[in-house]
């Protein structure tokens, strides 16, 4: 008998099932499920056990996961995007603007150089930091656009630029370590903290401030624990943007406190709308030597999927970077690569090609910030950059809704909004803002008007449960 044949759980060895771990699995009407986590549970003294069968020989299989992993919550965005897309594929007309990704087609000329790189037999292995030629393409982009001076040996060229705040956490952060991370947040930052045994602090921010971070609380929260601060301007999920003013008060806490590190998070920095404007923090006084700044291509030039990104800092910590990436993935793709060389060639700050999509993605704004502004109760800040819209829908909390139940969050609002608009969005609560849901604007306009007709329709039998 195969030994695959008798596979059985021996269910007196398992100290801790599904429900223990604080697993929260969807109802049969649920169009999606949230996983959350129950820290206080020591998940070490976790004992799962397989016990293996071949013919008469018993083998016990250890099945618990690192404690690191347990801790981690998977992305809320990823999982709804995938179960929109189930969907879709189902025959559901599903309208998905739950995923962080630009509609357009990667611009021709990229897509050229790609193409020549495969057809050149450029498909071997690159440098495991990145070719020479794009790294110095990236330092000569980052002296002409941001006014930072870098040389090849301080660029890490990795698989996007998630991989690239993954390893820089992980080479700067010592376990107890904190990094301070401004609510609401990419939901990937608390999690790349908790896979450094960091402790990600929130920083929490308000509407009524356009969710842009006090300095003087920053500085309240501060402790000879706090090891990085992470900003992200332009914002995901608010669209926000600081102004170099707000930037120089922040870098004068930062400067009081010598081991604060800030990762600054530019991904969006082309994604921008006059009057606007993109600063980057090493650019500040005394700020060169205490950033580590990440960007890529996904974004701006509409390259989700060739999965290139880059950081660039002081030396010490890029080649601590490169050390992790040689053991982790070696270099990124080759022919990406020379994908991006096409990219930076486009002009100042992606030439036409951006300019264009960054006009329609305005005309997208403006529509949506008319539209929703026209609903009782509800509260908007007007994004400045990237292409998201980031909602208080609070005032329908509390709401019930015949066949559905109430709604008592932004999860509850964003599956009720699926299964009655079949429109795909993401709950707050991913971003650290419960009141709020996220709705990301790079879908075409008609696509979006549609889905603000259907999403005022299905609000029609709800009323705002709060004095407004």
């Amino acid at each position: 008998m195969a030994a695959s044949s008798g596979i059985a759980l021996t269910s007196s060895r398992v100290a801790l099932g599904d429900q223990a771990l604080g697993h929260s699995f969807p109802s049969s009407n649920s169009p999606f499920r949230s996983v959350e986590y129950t820290r206080k549970v020591r998940l070490p003294k976790m004992t799962a056990v397989v016990k293996a069968m071949s013919g008469h020989n018993h083998v016990d299989i250890d099945l618990t996961l690192s404690p690191r992993v347990n801790a981690v919550k998977p992305s809320k965005t990823v999982a709804i995007t995938d179960q929109a897309v189930a969907l879709a594929l189902a025959g559901v007309p599903v309208i998905k603007l739950a995923a962080g990704e630009p509609d357009f087609d990667t611009p021709a000329p990229i897509r050229e150089a790609g193409i020549n790189a495969i057809r050149e037999g450029y498909t071997r292995y690159t440098p495991n930091v990145g070719t020479l030629e794009l790294r110095k393409a990236i330092c000569q982009k980052l002296k002409e656009e941001n006014g930072l001076p870098y040389t090849p040996d301080q660029i890490v060229v990795s698989n996007g630029a998630k991989q690239s705040i993954l390893q820089a956490v992980l080479a700067v952060c010592s376990p107890g370590d904190e990094v301070i991370i401004p609510s609401p947040f990419w939901v990937s930052y608390p999690e790349i903290a908790r896979l450094a045994d960091a402790t990600p602090v929130i920083l929490p921010t308000h509407i009524t401030e356009n969710f842009l971070m006090d300095p003087e609380i920053l500085e309240s929260m501060l402790t000879e624990k706090s090891r990085v601060l992470i900003l992200c301007s332009p914002s995901n999920p608010t669209g926000s943007v600081y102004s170099k003013k707000v930037l120089e008060e922040i870098a004068r806490v930062v400067a009081k406190h010598p081991r604060l590190l800030v990762l600054s998070d530019e991904i969006y920095e082309h994604i921008i709308y006059a009057p606007a404007t993109h600063t980057s923090f090493a650019s500040l006084p005394g700020m060169w030597e205490r950033t580590l700044t990440v960007n890529g291509f996904s974004k701006a030039f509409a390259m989700t999927g060739w999965r290139l990104g880059y950081i660039a800092g002081p030396e010490h910590f890029i080649a601590a970077c490169g050390k992790i990436q040689s053991q982790f993935t070696s270099g990124a793709s080759s022919i990406s690569q020379k994908a991006a060389m096409a990219a930076l060639g486009l002009g100042y700050a992606g030439g036409e090609a951006v300019s264009t999509m960054v006009k329609a993605f305005r005309e997208r704004r403006d529509y949506l910030v008319k539209s929703f502004g026209e609903l009782e109760g509800v509260k908007i800040s007007e994004p400045q950059g990237a292409f998201y819209l980031f909602i208080d829908f609070s005032c329908y909390y509390g709401s019930e809704v015949k066949g559905f139940g109430v709604i008592d969050g932004s999860e509850s609002l964003c599956r009720y909004l699926l299964d009655k608009a079949q429109v795909a969005l993401v709950p707050g609560d991913a971003f650290g803002e419960d009141t709020c849901i996220r709705i990301s604007y790079a879908a075409a306009l008609s696509e979006l008007q549609n889905a603000v007709e259907r999403i005022k329709k299905a609000l029609v039998p709800l009323r705002p449960a709060v004095p407004v």
